[in-house]
């Protein structure tokens, strides 16, 4: 059992994969029944040694998926430690089910716009939503949740699941809203499994399925940090509405790597350089930094310090790797930014590591069109890992689990060494 000494408190969260694979190396010894026997209690801030807390740095891909599986598996065998890779892989099954039903995505949008402005015309709504984004709802556990999110970038797994159902079902305040103010302020803040969880909790992404945070249940797993009254919280979780699920789409075809090519690497793939199977030749290399622009209102000055700061060292890692002059492309007008910096690098063809569902994969479907128009084409690149595991997302995570677990129990998956 380790100490509070072995864990990673919040300010150590550096944007960068020495410390990422730093933090994993730290971790691993408790990734098998420790993690099971823990995972889901939050005893505060300095003494969480029971998650891996890697999530800020998968979310960006200065670690991935099949590193973190691949390193669990050569310290721990594949039973004890399941429930770990498990939680690892919820991360590619959300994005698999999302990259599936894109249309999730811009109805979530959508609604965060529709619900701001319909809470703007409602007073008691806006300051019912004040209070809750404030921390001043005087429910003692969610105003803490608030002040810990706002100044950390992070909560435990578990927070964030009663934070959810008290902001829908105590508090009576629209799902999408919580979740926009997650995607804000979360370093790890990511458009599959952010806007999927929050409409798993709200009953519109499982059909009879909503989560209902208990009093109980809080206290026994926050080690009595905090201790609910019976009344202060629902008691009932009834669904927002019905599951509407679009229909199910085929994973949209990966393309090959180009000969020669301009490179684009965006935030959710800082690595991705990796993922081409041979650096093409050519001139221009840029990193397109979107966190600005997760939501209408301002992102969250820790989410988006980490973000930005990943993508200036990730920028700096691939012209030291690749040889080339790069550029930090901003956001403010991002089709203008891509289609300039496409142009300027002389090339015909522009190279991107896979961006998932999210702001970045819709600036490019923006771009796309406006790069053929200047006889630019656009090439998008999807890791090993993610063409294997994301066509089985097609419903529930067990459905997903099953075969993606043989695959690993039968060493068939494309497993990465971090070392």
């Amino acid at each position: 059992m380790s100490t509070s000494s072995d864990t990673t408190p919040p300010q150590a969260w550096q944007p960068d994969r020495e410390a990422a694979l730093a933090h994993l190396n730290q971790f691993l010894p408790r990734a098998g029944a420790y993690y099971k026997r823990h995972r889901n209690t939050d005893p505060g801030p300095e003494e969480r040694d029971a998650v891996s807390q890697l999530s800020p740095w998968l979310r960006h891909r200065l670690l991935t998926e099949p590193e973190v599986v691949a390193a669990t598996l050569e310290r721990h065998a594949f039973g004890t430690a399941e429930k770990f890779l498990q939680e690892v892989c919820w991360r590619s099954y959300w994005k698999g089910y999302l990259e599936r039903r894109p249309e999730l995505w811009s109805r979530y949008r959508d609604s965060v716009r529709s619900e701001l402005e319909a809470i703007r015309a409602d007073d008691a709504r806006q300051d019912r939503y004040q209070s809750a984004t404030g921390g001043q709802t005087g429910i003692a556990c969610f105003d803490a949740w608030v002040e810990e999110l706002v100044t950390t970038g992070y909560l435990h797994n578990h927070a964030r699941m009663w934070f959810a159902s008290i902001w829908v079902f105590t508090l009576g305040l629209p799902w999408a809203l919580g979740a926009d103010f997650f995607l804000r302020h979360l370093l790890d803040g990511d458009p599959a499994s952010n806007t999927l969880s929050w409409r798993w909790v709200a009953g519109l992404q499982t059909p009879g399925k909503t989560y209902l945070a208990k009093p109980d249940n809080i206290r026994r797993h926050t080690n009595d940090r905090f201790t609910p009254a019976p009344d202060e919280l629902a008691t009932t979780a009834p669904a927002v509405g019905d599951p509407d699920l679009p229909p199910l789409q085929e994973l949209p075809p990966a393309d090959s790597t180009p000969r020669e090519a301009a490179i684009l690497l965006t935030e959710d793939d800082l690595t991705g350089l990796d993922s081409l199977e041979c650096l093409p030749a050519g001139t221009g290399l840029g990193v397109l930094e979107a966190a600005g622009t997760r939501s209408p209102l301002p992102t969250g000055e820790k989410a988006r310090d980490f973000a930005t700061e990943a993508c200036r060292q990730a920028l700096a890692e691939a012209e030291r790797r690749t040889g080339r002059s790069g550029q930090l492309l901003h956001t403010v007008d991002p089709v203008a930014s891509i289609l300039q910096w496409a142009r300027a690098s002389g090339m015909a063809t522009v190279v991107v590591p896979w961006a998932p569902q999210g702001p970045a994969a819709d600036y490019l479907a923006a771009a796309i069109p406006a790069l053929a128009e200047a006889g630019i084409d656009v090439y998008r690149v999807r890791r090993d890992w993610d063409s294997h595991v994301w066509p089985h997302a097609t419903r529930g995570f067990f459905a997903f689990w099953k075969p993606v677990s043989r695959g690993l129990r039968a060493g068939e998956l494309p497993l990465v060494s971090p070392w």
